[in-house]
């Protein structure tokens, strides 16, 4: 039972860490967003889509080792920090010299992606420090810890992007926003985590952590490269508005999904990690980990699919309606994350990094069949076969765990039905509310609760379980 209470503190306080960080970069980004153009937008996104698959090789890999490890040392994780260092500066080398001819790929009017290239490049220097000082607190599940370095981040960041955006300077608003958020928050770790640098490096070290950390970094690399090859695609083949609308449209399903999940994520692998000798105390940690995602994840995407247009047009105006049925297929996109997580933080943490990887690789052959036949339709056409191969890729991660822990499809399928059924029905009261004629915040204001309400009132009607241990979590924390 104790295990459970600190499998649940710690999701509480990752999940505290994420929400009011995401409140916090959610406010400053609807102000940002009116205040600069589509285009500022996409310029950055076509940045980011180099950065983040650089990113990827410094934090994918031997950070997951780390945690997976049982007995990992001091050693270790010097040797992972000074290996991480010399690998950034390498990988940033790179990118500042292939700037000028990126900029080139994309043709006449984006010179300007040389020299944000460079600048927002540093930031790979900084995320090779940030993942192992990540890795050491995951470690020891110490996520009080990431609190105060992500708010001081948040917060130093969105003071900086405000000011530049109010003071002209586009773009470079939010390459300063991505920049000081990285910063501080490395800089803030580094006080709360209170460990002294050791100048120790072992290549026997690297050595053992690197045939998992190489399979885990290989499935980074499927995951986030071909999510960047769609936005390399469409913002070639298109244009940067386009890029920009795809990528307003992706981050508020992002943003809900996003903390939730990472706050799982985070929680759950190491946990699942401790217990990978207790087959069935495993299956109920994933088993609850599926229930309870589902019965938060399932209303607010489908939730936001419903007031997708309502929501755009107030928040961020008119100028970015182009997103919304954008936003709603991504709802669908997202809608099972949760449990693609827990499906898969079970496989990882088992040690079968070798299933986790040949996972990938087969849905990533049918995501690439699918992008080549579509890309030339439109960015309508590229995110419908996103939410296709979704959906069909629920059934794909669970499989695994069938064999493994004796979770069987029929079991998942039950554990989610109740909250998706809900939600459906929540969806539907909400998509009613929109056609009445009344002001547009004020219907917002109406969807938004009549969506919550409704989706309460089943919960209660139905004596949902989940429903029940919030409102014990909730009343009990309140009493004390």
């Amino acid at each position: 039972m104790s295990s459970e209470k600190g499998l649940l503190n710690n999701f509480i306080w990752k999940f505290a860490e994420r929400i009011s960080a995401q409140l916090i970069s959610t406010l400053v980004s609807i102000v940002l967003a009116r205040l600069l153009m589509p285009e500022d937008y996409g310029v950055v996104s076509i940045v980011m889509i180099f950065i983040t698959l650089a990113n990827v090789f410094v934090s994918d890999g031997f950070g997951s080792a780390l945690i997976q490890k049982k007995n990992a040392n001091a050693l270790d994780f010097f040797s992972v920090l000074y290996f991480n260092l010399v690998f950034s500066c390498v990988l940033y080398a790179i990118l500042f010299f292939a700037a000028p001819y990126i900029s080139l790929f994309y043709g006449e009017g984006y010179e300007i992606l040389t020299p944000v290239l460079r600048v927002l490049g540093l930031r790979i220097i900084l995320t090779a420090v940030n993942s192992v000082q990540q890795a050491y607190i995951s470690k020891r599940m110490m996520f009080r810890k990431f609190f105060l370095s992500t708010i001081f981040g948040t917060v130093a960041s969105a003071v900086v992007g405000l000011i530049m955006a109010y003071s002209g300077y586009g773009a470079w608003a939010l390459v300063a926003q991505y920049l000081v958020n990285t910063s501080v928050s490395t800089l803030t770790l580094f006080f709360v985590i209170k460990k002294k640098p050791q100048f120790i490096f072992s290549f026997s070290s690297l050595k053992n952590l690197f045939p998992f950390g190489a399979r885990v970094l290989g499935r980074g690399l499927l995951m986030t490269g071909f999510e960047e090859l769609r936005a390399l695609i469409i913002g070639k083949v298109y244009s940067s508005a386009d890029l920009a609308y795809y990528d307003k449209g992706k981050n508020f399903p992002v943003l809900l999904v996003g903390n939730v999940n990472s706050s799982i994520g985070a929680v759950l692998f190491p946990k699942m990690s401790k217990e990978q000798d207790d087959k069935e105390r495993l299956k109920t940690t994933t088993r609850n980990s599926i229930r309870f995602s589902s019965y938060i994840m399932f209303p607010l995407m489908l939730g936001l699919a419903a007031v997708a247009e309502t929501f755009v047009t107030v928040v961020l105006t008119e100028k970015w309606l182009p997103c919304v049925p954008l936003m709603q297929l991504l709802c669908i996109v997202y809608l099972f994350q949760p449990s693609h997580t827990a499906n898969m933080q079970v496989i990882k943490a088992l040690g079968r990094s070798d299933i986790y990887l040949r996972l990938e690789i087969i849905k990533k052959v049918v995501e690439l069949i699918v992008l080549i036949c579509v890309m030339d339709i439109s960015v309508m056409a590229i995110t419908i076969g996103m939410a296709a191969c979704a959906t069909a890729f629920t059934f794909i991660n669970a499989y695994p765990n069938i064999k493994l822990l004796g979770y069987t499809i029929k079991e998942q399928f039950a554990d989610f039905l109740p909250s998706l059924t809900m939600s459906l029905i929540m969806a539907a009261i909400v998509l009613g509310i929109g056609l009445l004629p009344m002001n547009n915040l004020l219907k917002l204001v109406v969807q938004v609760a009549a969506g919550g309400l409704s989706y309460l009132v089943m919960s209660f009607i139905t004596k949902n379980e989940q429903f029940k241990f919030v409102i014990k979590l909730v009343f009990g924390r309140f009493r004390k």
